[in-house]
């Protein structure tokens, strides 16, 4: 049951850069109302778990400053998904699978598993291959400038989950940090559309707003409190291969669906991107595993 709520998550957020594309409003417009939205149910999900929320006052606050970068990266990915697809900017997003573990590296010395160094190329590789090399047949408005907002967002978000990871550890229930981070994404989202976008608007208008709504209600809260429930409950390696399960299908989404024809040369770019995100959550599943058996086997008597 758990692996089928775990892939369920990881099929509804696959389609967020799909509503966004078809919500088709400005960037800042789309990450303001996606966590905006989504407030009100968060809401009514913390309220029903309030007692199992242990936070201090002061991780509540980092918490939504987490999520102040989180509103940074909806607007960053929202401009590369304009530039370059839906597809192509999902998978650069998740480059920050291997920007998080370099980081946590160096800021908090978590030695990352030796096999991360075999990633670094593939992932840095598949970035440059990504733009198409500047070739005339390199699918998308402006290739270069939607992979520079994909891996600048990437960085945003991974500012984000080292944050948010360091004051959600620990709790049960994960509807408390989810509500203060989507706090945060509003708040910035606001500022952002405010101070920098032009074309940033408040009124409602259908179907736009419909899109945004089933962006909110599905990947904002259904599937972000799934996967915060349920996938570290999961073996680390079985979690690892649903992650990875979101990127692939993106790009097959943008395929059907908005005939996002990526050249050769970005077909390449995916497929080394995602071949280093994979060899970066594989590795750390094994790693996971082993320290877990050398745990128990300290344990036994």
């Amino acid at each position: 049951m758990l692996h089928l709520l775990g892939v369920a998550a990881a099929v509804i957020i696959s389609f967020s850069a799909v509503f966004i594309r078809l919500a088709d409003v400005s960037a800042s417009t789309a990450a303001f109302f996606r966590p905006a939205y989504a407030l009100p149910l968060i809401a009514l999900l913390y309220a029903l778990t309030r007692r199992h929320d242990t936070r201090s006052r002061r991780e509540r606050a980092a918490t939504v400053a987490a999520g102040g970068l989180m509103g940074v990266s909806f607007t960053l990915w929202n401009y590369s998904i304009a530039y370059v697809g839906a597809g192509l900017a999902t998978v650069l997003g998740n480059t920050q699978v291997l920007f998080v573990g370099l980081l946590a590296w160096l800021l908090f010395r978590e030695r990352p598993p030796a096999a991360t160094v075999f990633a670094v190329p593939l992932v840095l590789g598949g970035v440059v291959l990504a733009t198409g090399v500047g070739r005339p047949d390199a699918y998308g408005e402006q290739p270069l400038l939607g992979v520079a907002f994909g891996v600048v967002n990437a960085l945003a978000y991974t500012a984000f989950l080292l944050i948010f990871r360091r004051t959600a550890r620990g709790l049960a229930r994960p509807s408390g940090p989810l509500l203060d981070a989507t706090l945060g994404a509003a708040l910035a989202g606001l500022l952002l559309g405010l101070a920098t976008d032009p074309a940033f608007d408040l009124r409602p208008a259908w179907p736009a707003h419909g899109w945004l709504l089933a962006l909110a209600v599905g990947s904002q809260t259904i599937a972000w409190w799934a996967i915060l429930a349920v996938l570290p409950r999961l073996p680390a390696l079985d979690t690892s291969v649903i992650l990875l399960v979101q990127p692939m299908l993106t790009v097959v989404w943008g395929w059907l669906m908005f005939a996002e024809r990526l050249s050769t040369w970005q077909w390449a770019g995916v497929a080394s991107v995602l071949s280093g995100v994979a060899v970066v959550l594989l590795a750390g599943a094994c790693e996971r595993a082993r320290r877990a058996g050398h745990a128990r086997r300290r344990t036994v008597p």
